[in-house]
């Protein structure tokens, strides 16, 4: 074998043995893959656990806003049907504005002890016992007499009555004036009563005193209600009181203390 074909048959050589090592390690790579397939199932596993992980996060996000959400309608539901239907009294400080007209507009004005406002053009005007879209009918109607098409709005600035509130399974959750002594089972009365998830036997009252404490009262109703109950266990109200009558988890005590806003509709109530 001269030196030509020598070097020849060692490069042939050559290439079988590394083509043959990568048909190998290629076989070999293939059967670990089907033999142990822990790690592809580990990263397959980690990534689920990862959008797992998300979806989770998003899902408590979810949640959190809509309880969010839900209080801010709860509350902002009370406030406007607090201000649509509360009756103007004295001592509550209103805004009159008239569009277009600065000299006949209001920015405070305070309800004087007989139930009254002094206008510029209308003199003495009785509020008291009037709800704010029904004195600006009134309004409106008078100015009408001396100015074209007058826009007038009105709102209540400081209601100055005492309030209390009542929220839970009741009819109608809200605020309640107290325009005479109330005591428990009026408050519950005035809010339409309990509806059919509401529990008597366990009604919660939330008292603030003057020196920023709160006391917590727990009342048995449905003793009131038969008959059982003593004189003094039907507690008279107090201007600033908040009144929780339980039901469905939703309306727990903790639940509804939780809420966001609940901390000012109790300075909105003690004002």
């Amino acid at each position: 074998m001269n030196r030509n074909k020598l070097m020849n048959y060692a490069g042939c050589l050559a290439l079988t043995v590394a083509l043959t090592s990568l048909e190998c390690a290629l076989i070999g790579k293939s059967a670990f893959a089907q033999s142990s397939p822990s790690a592809g199932r580990k990263q397959a596993d980690e990534k689920e656990r990862g959008a797992k992980g998300v979806d989770e996060k998003d899902s408590d996000a979810s949640a959190h806003s809509r309880q969010d959400s839900s209080a801010d309608r709860l509350f902002s539901g009370i406030y406007s049907e607090f201000h649509e239907t509360y009756r103007l009294g004295p001592a509550d400080e209103i805004a009159i504005r008239v569009m277009g007209q600065p000299d006949y507009t209001l920015e405070r004005v305070k309800v004087s002890p007989a139930g009254a406002v002094y206008h510029p053009l209308l003199g003495d005007v009785e509020v008291a016992g009037m709800t704010v879209p029904q004195l600006v009918e009134r309004l409106t109607k008078d100015l009408s007499e001396y100015l074209i098409n007058p826009k007038v709005s009105v709102a209540l600035i400081d209601a100055n009555s005492a309030k209390i509130g009542v929220l839970g399974d009741v009819m109608h959750p809200g605020v309640v004036v107290m325009s005479r002594p109330m005591n428990l089972l009026e408050a519950i009365s005035a809010s339409g009563g309990f509806n059919d998830n509401g529990s008597k036997s366990g009604v919660t009252v939330l008292r603030q005193s003057s020196d920023g404490r709160s006391q917590t009262m727990t009342i048995n109703v449905k003793r009131i209600l038969e008959g059982k109950a003593k004189a003094e266990e039907n507690i008279a109200m107090r201007a600033g009181d908040t009144v929780i009558v339980h039901g469905n988890t939703k309306k727990k005590l903790a639940y509804i203390m939780s809420l966001t806003g609940f901390g000012n509709f109790l300075y909105f109530l003690s004002r």
